[in-house]
């Protein structure tokens, strides 16, 4: 598989850590960060804001999201929502935010991902179907032209409601780091799957300068 497995007992503290180590070690003065969704994200995001209080200066931290399902920003299953309350309010500050919104289309967003160049550290989940992001397994996202960053996607088995803006695999490469954080026995299977290399689960297809797996011992088995 692709990258760096760590097993961890932690995973949000863990998480946390390399959020700060990669923001103290940024080549920039700015640093962008991409946000996921999710429990594990909400966890990632609490533990953040705690640790990340002190040690990061928000006002130069620019924030991005890796995926949205196209519901209102206060929606309970919007990750715009999760990432507000989980982190950017208990912070309370960030040089700029800028939330996927589905009905801006995937093109203004793919320019606003575009116009950050590389990303300094992006996070990512891992669905028990092997989904990351919004790429589902079976879906047209899959088969993005290179060039694209950004794309609609839906997925084909119906099991993750709700159609979708997400970061391709091409966008998710631009990133220096990634942080893919597996919790859960409920996530074993899949992950056994992606160490494994299978080329069905999309999550196996993840690139980037530097991945890094954040695994517990019930995901890691």
């Amino acid at each position: 598989m692709n990258g760096e497995v760590i097993t961890v007992d932690d995973v949000p503290g863990e998480f946390s850590e390399r959020v700060v180590e990669a923001f103290l070690n940024r080549p920039g003065d700015g640093f962008s960060l991409v946000l996921s969704g999710g429990g594990t994200a909400r966890r990632c995001y609490e533990r953040l804001a705690e640790d990340g209080a002190d040690q990061i200066d928000w006002w130069q931290v620019d924030v991005f999201w890796g995926d949205e399902r196209c519901v209102p920003p206060g929606d309970p299953d919007s990750n715009e929502r999760l990432g507000r309350e989980a982190l950017l309010e208990r912070v309370g500050a960030a040089n700029a935010v800028y939330p996927m919104r589905c009905d801006d289309g995937p093109d203004a967003y793919q320019q606003r991902v575009a116009q950050a160049g590389r990303l300094d550290l992006l996070h990512l989940g891992l669905g028990p179907d092997g989904h990351t992001a919004s790429l589902f397994p079976g879906s047209s996202a899959l088969d993005a032209d290179p060039g694209r960053l950004v794309v609609m996607n839906e997925d084909p088995t119906g099991r993750n409601v709700h159609r979708r803006m997400t970061l391709t695999f091409s966008a998710i490469a631009r990133a220096r780091l990634v942080v893919v954080t597996v919790e859960g026995e409920e996530k074993r299977e899949a992950f056994t799957a992606v160490r494994r290399g299978d080329p069905d689960l999309p999550a196996t297809r993840i690139k980037a300068d530097h991945l890094v797996w954040l695994v517990d011992p019930a995901a890691m088995g």
